[in-house]
């Protein structure tokens, strides 16, 4: 059972894992699924004695997972899912759960607890179907299922264990080992799903998909180990019974009665429903409006241990105390302990208690994303969100009267650039905003370039390309484009500061004011968060100019946040509007009338799940020959 027959069904939906376990990562985008990571700030609390088999323990935390994720993305993402997809893993032996090890001496009871003995591994799984409803409401359909694998260790010897529990190995699995790597080693046999016991059953969830998205209208879903009654579908009005505001908690509906239904549920199903009762409709408390309220505060923490550089002083595996953070980062102890609790409130740290004491460890994210010296870094765009955003939004409600940018409000002197002056020198601020500038194309980059199969097209020019970094990520992807980085020259003098250890060879670079001076020839020109900057007469300029550069079968790959039509979802795109650069933000339909009034036909469309999507457009061609061949959207 392969996904391909349903990955076209998802193509274009925004798909979430709640997780950040990089196994389940790493089996999802080996079959190709496209999918963003938001870890659930579920806390596995639950009462493991109330479930009568242990699988019913993994599955209700496998929901809770991702109906927290489902319910708080549209309040701190800004965005709605389609599909949320939580997972939990545990190991059962002798009608004992046994999770992730707290410590060595954990792992080592729990590692001689399995020693000679056959054991289950149950994975429980739980899809989450999110639809927009009339209003603020969203309406959530759960497919959940589990799967058990039977695994049988050898006996082993002391030193065998404390060889294992010392490689680090056990401290982030379920039981104590991974199969799939060291932990392989302790295994006698498995009886079932490989993959289950890796932390993700795929066949199964293959198989929920496919049930979903191609079963024939009113056909039976039959039941897919699902040992129990339940039915396969669980419909959660949770928004627009209980928490209609945005509720994000699980609801306690213990002492609610429960009216029966055609369909029973479970006692769990029912708590993530909400039941509709006199008591749950007085329970009206609009959360959703909270969470906003507190955003600032959110993103404030973020910058400020950025600023401070806390993911860095915290890349040592082992964890550091809050003393030692304190220490390497100058501060206050008691100014240190509230940061890092409240970035562990946020998901960007983890805290793991060693005995007595308690220490602090980068997430998995945060050491992808927020290390500054990590390939895919956000750092320098986080400074510049704190260092020059953040005080302009300050002064939102003057920037609304006015409906000018606020910088002089915000600096103390004016600029028509809003970067200009923001620090203490032009070179410094040149270098910070390439930074940001940078930060942002590395992490889009891969998957701006690999929207398409830009195959057809042998030469590229990048304009306003900065750094280079997007136009590196074109030819990694299309070996055989070359592609010319087009920008002002104080940009192309400065760009050594961002270049790779091995340049590439592919990609050259030009300088000169887009506006003003010839662009280099090239079959293919990318605008990537270009067009957004500029007033309508200039993007009409550049466009033109353009236009004269190409001939018929030339293309324009256009790089944006692109809005929703009517402008009734959450976006950056729209918040990112208020800063009131002369610019605008479009949408897809918006950025297509655009093009074609410059003789450009707009040919592939695709939602990237990253901070920009893409669109492809070709120079019209009446006979429609000697075009490049193009893909559709990968």
């Amino acid at each position: 059972m392969v996904l391909n027959p349903v990955i076209s069904k998802l193509s274009g939906k925004l798909v979430v894992l709640a997780s950040a376990s990089p196994r389940r990562l790493e089996i999802l985008t080996n079959v190709g699924l496209r999918f963003e990571v938001v870890p659930s700030w579920f806390k596995e609390t639950l009462d493991k004695s109330s479930f009568k088999a242990p699988y019913e323990y993994a599955i209700e935390t496998a929901k809770q997972k991702a109906l927290e994720v489902a319910h708080r993305m549209p309040f701190k993402h800004l965005k709605t899912p389609d599909i949320v997809i939580g997972a939990d893993t545990i190991v059962t032996v002798d009608g004992l759960i046994l999770e992730k090890p707290v410590d060595k001496q954990d792992a080592y009871q729990m590692l001689s607890r399995l020693s000679g003995k056959e054991h289950s591994v149950f994975t429980g799984v739980a899809i989450v179907l999110c639809q927009d409803k009339e209003g603020p409401n969203t309406e959530y359909k759960v497919v959940d299922f589990y799967e058990e694998t039977k695994v049988k260790f050898a006996d082993l010897s002391e030193n065998m264990l404390w060889e294992y529990i010392n490689s680090g190995e056990p401290m982030d699995k379920a039981g104590g080992y991974g199969i799939q790597a060291l932990g392989g080693m302790l295994v006698e046999y498995v009886h079932g799903d490989f993959l289950n016991v890796v932390g993700f059953p795929l066949n199964h969830f293959c198989k929920q998909l496919d049930l979903i998205y191609n079963s024939p209208p009113n056909s039976p879903e039959p039941d897919l180990k699902r040992k129990d009654s339940d039915a396969s579908w669980t419909l959660v009005n949770s928004l627009s019974k209980c928490s209609e505001n945005g509720e994000t908690e699980p609801h306690d509906v213990n002492n609610c009665e429960i009216s029966d239904t055609a369909s029973r549920t479970s006692v769990q199903e029912q708590n993530v429903i909400g039941p509709d009762c006199a008591k749950c409709s007085k329970e009206n408390f609009p959360h959703g409006i909270l969470d906003l309220l507190d955003g600032f505060k959110a993103s404030k923490t973020l910058f400020a241990a950025s600023k401070l550089k806390v993911f860095d002083v915290l890349k040592n595996p082992e964890g550091l105390t809050v003393e030692e953070v304190a220490k390497q980062i100058k501060a206050s102890t008691l100014g240190t302990e509230r940061l890092l609790e409240a970035a562990v409130s946020l998901g960007l740290l983890d805290s793991v208690k060693q005995g007595d004491t308690v220490v602090y460890k980068n997430t998995e994210q945060a050491s992808q994303f927020l290390v500054s010296d990590s390939p895919l870094s956000l750092h320098g765009y986080i400074l510049h969100c704190n260092d020059l955003v953040w005080p302009l939004f300050t002064h939102l409600e003057s920037a609304v009267r006015e409906g000018t940018n606020q910088y002089e409000k915000a600096f103390g002197k004016k600029s028509e650039n809003l970067c200009q002056d923001a620090y203490a020198n032009k070179e410094e601020v040149q270098l910070k905003f390439m930074n940001a500038m940078h930060n942002i194309a590395k992490v889009t980059g891969k998957d701006v370039a690999t929207a398409f199969d830009l195959s057809g097209f042998k030469t590229a020019c990048d304009v306003g390309g900065c750094t280079g970094a997007m136009a590196s990520e074109f030819t990694k992807a299309h070996p055989g484009l070359s592609v010319t980085v087009f920008d002002l020259p104080p940009v192309i003098e400065m760009r050594s500061h961002f270049q790779p250890k091995e340049p590439d060879d592919h990609v050259s670079y030009v300088a000169g004011d887009f506006f003003k001076d010839d662009l280099p020839k090239a079959d293919l020109y990318i605008l990537a968060r270009i067009l957004h900057d500029w007033s309508d007469e200039k993007v009409h300029m550049l466009l033109s100019k353009i236009s004269k550069a190409c001939t018929p079968g030339c293309g324009v790959l256009v790089s944006e946040i692109l809005l929703d039509q009517e402008r009734r979802k959450p976006s950056r795109a729209l918040l990112q509007a208020l800063s009131m650069t002369e610019g605008r933000q479009r949408s897809a339909t918006e950025y297509s009338n655009l093009l074609q009034e410059h003789g450009f036909k707009p040919v592939h469309i695709k939602y990237t799940d990253n901070l920009l999507d893409a669109m492809l457009f070709m120079k019209e061609n009446q006979s429609n020959e000697g075009s490049p061949p193009v893909a559709g959207s990968a």
